[in-house]
């Protein structure tokens, strides 16, 4: 398991960045995942039950100013960034692996 930093920024103003912190990478991407559910949350607050595809879910993180990743290295004590694309790759992995999970 990674530390991984994720650094957002939602709008164009820099006053919009945020940073959140998980032990792991795939922690991490669900973090990205809760955040859209957020926002649809916002957009549709008189639906109890809201469903997504992930190419809403890349829609909406390609929207985004700014979505970055800082993962820690172990073997250099140092953190690399990850952008969007890398990101996204890793959400549908993470997705791919937990429909696989839930339909044996």
């Amino acid at each position: 398991m990674s530390h991984t930093i994720l650094l957002v920024q939602p709008g164009q103003k820099p006053e919009t960045r945020t940073y959140s912190d998980y032990e792991s990478v795939n922690e991490c991407m669900e973090g990205v995942c809760k955040i859209y559910e957020e926002h649809l949350k916002r957009q549709n607050p008189d639906t109890p039950c809201i469903t997504y595809d992930i190419s809403q879910l890349f829609d909406f993180v390609d929207q985004l100013a700014d979505l970055s990743c800082l993962v820690y290295q172990k073997s250099t004590n140092t953190y690399a960034p990850y952008n969007k694309d890398w990101i996204k790759e890793k959400i549908y992995v993470l997705l791919r692996r937990q429909a696989a999970s839930s339909n044996p």
